[in-house]
């Protein structure tokens, strides 16, 4: 049987897994400016794809090992970012309950208007106070349900990109690796020498 990656290159794609989640926790939860996330796949992408070749000591090595090398790591990084998104997203868009813009109770806890439905809804309703009506309008959206179908559609959307990016950034970084090591090398030494 032939191999077409080497093991390595799937260990260095264990660390774009990392790289995702710790870039996820950081710009998705903690600091949420989700732009930030989105610019972060491309320099991770390049990273992973030159790491997974380097780890895998494929100094001068042929052009179609490094790129299938640098394609799994950056495609497995850049599915971990879309992932990733998708279930934020999701946490927080089923999570709405519409506070504290909606569903408010008073001192005695009888509901204050307005209301919505948590979910759908209350995102919908969000969107409306936040004076984009004529924006949801024109796009054809006239209630919660249009609204989620036209909202997941743009997650979707913007997920399948962080997918190509990081996918394609890991393939530069493959690229990268192999113009910066030319000279050949065996495998061996490249590891003797990743190990000290």
């Amino acid at each position: 049987m032939i191999r077409v990656l080497d093991r390595e290159a799937l260990i260095a794609a264990g660390v774009g897994i990392g790289v995702a989640v710790t870039v996820g926790v950081s710009f998705l939860l903690v600091i949420p400016i989700e732009p930030v996330y989105w610019y972060l796949t491309i320099p991770s992408g390049l990273l992973i794809g030159y790491y997974a070749n380097q780890r895998a000591g494929r100094r001068g090595g042929a052009w179609g090992r490094i790129l299938a090398n640098s394609l799994a790591a950056g495609a497995i990084t850049g599915l971990t970012f879309a992932l990733l998104l998708l279930a934020v997203k999701a946490l927080f868009f089923t999570a709405d309950n519409g506070y504290p813009d909606f569903n408010r109770t008073d001192e005695n806890g009888v509901t204050i208007p307005p209301l919505c439905t948590p979910g759908a809804d209350c995102v919908h309703r969000r969107y409306l106070a936040a004076g984009r009506a004529s924006d949801l309008a024109a796009a054809g959206i006239v209630d919660a349900e249009s609204f989620a179908r036209f909202y997941w559609a743009n997650q979707l959307s913007t997920s399948g990109l962080l997918l190509v990016f990081a996918t394609a950034g890991g393939v530069g970084g493959g690229i990268l690796y192999r113009l910066a090591n030319r000279t050949p090398g065996s495998r061996a030494d490249a590891m003797v020498g990743r190990a000290v």
